[in-house]
């Protein structure tokens, strides 16, 4: 059942990722740099997903893995708890992709060379049933955290 769990937040994780993907290149909404930071644990939770999986036999190295993958989709799911306060403006964001967005940046790092404009992390892309992309994202990495923390704790 470990295996079984792990595979299912592994791929819950992908599935994240390919969405944000389905979004980005599909219906043409650029990412902010927050929202790659949340993509990144996504990732990280795939990859344990995947060696819990092809790993043979069925050790403590295994419950370990799958704790590491219940922190990776935490992280996540708290990035997109931050992310969506600082849409919301709840509290302040990084100034280098909120305000202003200039930070510590000159006109010329500004420059995109496809010409596109650079994406505020404090400016929603949308929302869908009052929630945020970033708040999907954490509602759908606590869910995942359960399912991590549901193979760590299996008998076998």
């Amino acid at each position: 059942m470990l295996k079984r769990f792990s595979a299912l937040a592994g791929l819950g994780s992908l599935a994240m990722v390919l969405g944000a993907w389905v979004f980005q290149y599909g219906f043409g909404m650029a990412p902010c740099a927050m929202c790659y930071w949340q993509r990144y644990p996504h990732w990280a939770a795939f990859g344990i997903g995947v060696l819990i999986v092809i790993l043979p036999g069925l050790h403590a190295g295994h419950r370990l893995l799958a704790w590491l993958g219940a922190l990776a989709a935490a992280t996540t799911a708290g990035l997109g708890v931050y992310h969506t306060g600082v849409e919301r403006k709840w509290w302040e964001g990084p100034s280098s992709c909120t305000g202003s967005g200039l930070g510590n940046l000159d006109g010329g790092s500004l420059i995109d060379p496809t010409g596109a404009a650079p994406v505020m992390c404090d400016q929603s892309a949308g929302e869908f049933l009052m929630l945020s992309m970033p708040s999907w994202n954490a509602l759908f990495s606590l869910i995942l955290v359960a399912i991590w923390i549901r193979a760590a704790t299996r008998r076998a």
